[in-house]
């Protein structure tokens, strides 16, 4: 099903060195960029003579830049206007959602056209709980007459070398309590990959650094493995990128395994992973889907996170043929 009218021949609003300019709005995290990266790279495909910007937080410069061809407007989130000039805008793109914050940002940037979902605004497809967010944004390009593809979700190769190349790394952080798998767990199945020889380090944000230096000391590595609070995004992207095995929550590390092709191992709580999960590919998902509650800001481990054992974590490692 297609709009019908998204590259008609419509003299175009021109911006910056007189290009059209294209912005896609998607204030939100690493994770939610990493899966809107089939759609992000359709649009460049669809609108070559573009400027590309990409409204999100600011701290998401490098990530973007493995995306490539896109500059980023920090944007907060959608708690204020966009930093746009009304009528600057050629196209814009509403990759945030479907609800009327998010629909207002992008109707007072006053765009010659506009792609989003069926909102009071204009038609589009309907928004659909179900899909799978790679699924969701290629679904809603395709009925504004973009192809795109879902599993085209490779980034372009980090700028900067892998501090520990060929290392297993265990993301022990997690944005909320609800994704958090248990510290002591964590160092269990860090004790049993150092003893069979792998190189293991600790990867996290600064607030998770804590966290890092605990499961490590537990673990008997030491604080010289945690690379958590140290590494840029650059940098962090360079390391999994060049791992022999990803260990993490659902969180952006996961994404990027799945963007590199890292082996990993994808440990799930309150998020379903018919939603979230990776691509095919060297990606095994672990949960427990009929305990799950569901309760994406709860300060404590969903129930179906913590259904999943140090053994199911290792069995999987080996069913990847990196233990």
């Amino acid at each position: 099903m297609s709009g019908g009218n998204t590259l008609d021949a419509i003299q175009p609003a021109t911006g910056q060195d007189d290009k059209p300019e294209l912005l896609v709005l998607r204030a939100l995290k690493l994770g939610d960029l990493l899966v809107a990266v089939p759609a992000l790279k359709a649009l460049r495909r669809a609108y070559p003579e573009h400027r590309l910007r990409y409204a999100a937080q600011g701290w998401l410069s490098e990530a973007l830049g493995l995306v490539g061809g896109y500059e980023l407007l920090p944007t907060h989130g959608l708690d204020e206007p966009l930093a746009v000039e009304a009528g600057v805008v050629d196209v814009a793109v509403n990759l945030h959602g479907s609800g009327p914050e998010s629909q207002g940002r992008i109707e007072a940037l006053q765009a010659r056209h506009t792609i989003g979902h069926r909102s009071k605004y204009r038609e589009g497809p309907p928004w659909r709980d179900e899909l799978h967010e790679r699924e969701r944004w290629v679904r809603l390009l395709e009925w504004h007459g973009i192809a795109a593809d879902p599993l085209d979700v490779q980034l372009n190769k980090p700028h900067v070398p892998s501090p520990v190349p060929g290392a297993a790394v265990l993301h022990v952080g997690a944005a909320y309590g609800s994704r958090l798998w248990p510290a002591e767990r964590f160092a269990a199945v860090a004790a049993a990959l150092d003893q069979a020889g792998h190189h293991v380090v600790f990867t996290g944000g600064g607030s998770e650094r804590e966290r890092a230096l605990d499961v490590s000391r537990r673990a008997g590595l030491g604080d010289g493995a945690v690379l958590a609070g140290r590494l840029g995004l650059g940098e962090f992207a360079a390391t999994i990128a060049a791992a022999r095995l990803v260990v993490s929550a659902d969180t952006g590390a996961a994404h990027l395994a799945s963007a590199y092709g890292t082996p990993s191992v994808v440990l799930f709580g309150p998020a379903p992973p018919e939603i979230w999960g990776p691509p095919p590919g060297p990606h095994i998902v672990l949960t427990r889907a009929e305990l799950r509650r569901g309760e994406t800001f709860a300060d404590q481990p969903d129930p179906a996170l913590l259904a999943v054992s140090v053994q199911d974590v290792l069995a999987a490692v080996r069913e990847l043929n990196v233990l």
